[in-house]
C-alpha cells in the first residue's frame, strides 16, 4: 500500500508527521514505512499553481494507491462548527474567469473554455465519485480560489454564484490532477473559520488542526 498525503503546508499536518516518525521507519523527513504500508508526505506550498506544480512532477514519477489531500478550510455554511472534519465531494475553481463591464464575474466554463462538461469536469464541478460511497466523514462541496473572501459584498456574490460549503485555496487543483492521471484520492477538510467579514479573532485553527490530524491518523491505521 503506497499511501500519499497532499498539504499545503507541514504545519497543517505536523501531529500526522510527528505520529508517523513514532510509529513507521523513516526514510526521510517525509517517507515512512512499516511492513508493506508506504506513506509520503507532499508539502505543495499555498495556493493552486504550487499544487499543480508539486503534484505534476510526482505523480508523473510515483504510482500511488492513495491520495489523501488533507487541510484547513473556511465554511460557508452555518450548519457545521470549528474543528468539524469534512470530505469534499465536488470541487471547483472558484475565480477562474473574467470580470464583464457591469461587474459580473463569468467563469471560463460559462465562456465554454473549456465547456462545462469537457472531461473531468462535470457541469464545471470536479467530482470525486469515491467520496459518496464513503460513510467514515459528512460530504461536502467546495470552491477553490486565489484570493480567499473577506467582505460581506464579496461573499454575497461567491455563494449566490456558486453554492458550497468551504472554501480552499488548493483543493480544486488536486481534484483535478487526480482525476486526469486516475489516481484514487480523498480531501479531508477541517474548519478552522466561518467565510464572514474577516475577523480572525473567530478562527481556531489549533482546533482545526487538531480534528484533521486525528482523522487523517485513523485513515492511516486503516490502510
Amino acid at each position: 500500500m503506497h499511501l500519499t498525503i497532499v498539504a499545503a503546508t507541514l504545519f497543517e499536518i505536523e501531529p500526522t508527521r510527528q505520529f508517523l516518525a513514532d510509529n513507521f521507519h523513516s526514510e526521510d523527513q517525509l517517507k515512512f514505512i512499516k511492513g508493506e504500508t508506504t506513506v509520503q508526505l507532499l508539502i505543495t506550498g499555498v495556493g493552486t499553481t504550487a499544487t499543480a506544480f508539486a503534484l505534476g512532477q510526482y505523480l508523473g514519477q510515483v504510482k500511488t494507491n492513495l491520495l489523501i489531500n488533507a487541510g484547513i478550510a473556511g465554511s460557508f455554511s452555518p450548519k457545521f462548527q470549528i474543528g468539524d472534519v469534512l470530505l469534499v465531494e465536488r470541487d471547483r475553481f472558484g475565480d477562474l474567469g473574467v470580470e464583464d463591464a457591469d461587474g459580473r464575474f463569468i467563469d471560463v466554463y460559462e465562456l465554454e473554455m473549456p465547456a462545462p462538461n469537457t472531461p473531468p469536469y462535470q457541469n464545471g464541478w470536479l467530482v470525486n465519485p469515491a467520496a459518496r460511497e464513503q460513510k467514515f466523514l459528512p460530504n461536502v462541496s467546495a470552491i477553490t480560489v486565489q484570493k480567499v473572501h473577506g467582505s460581506a459584498d464579496s461573499i454575497a456574490k461567491i455563494t449566490n454564484k456558486y453554492p458550497a460549503d468551504l472554501e480552499s485555496m488548493e483543493g480544486a487543483a488536486v481534484h483535478y490532477a487526480a482525476l486526469m492521471t486516475g489516481t484514487p484520492f480523498f480531501q479531508i477538510r477541517s474548519i478552522s473559520n466561518f467565510v464572514e467579514p474577516r475577523n480572525k479573532n473567530n478562527w481556531d485553527i489549533g482546533k482545526a488542526i487538531a480534528a484533521l490530524n486525528q482523522v487523517l491518523q485513523g485513515m492511516i491505521d486503516i490502510g
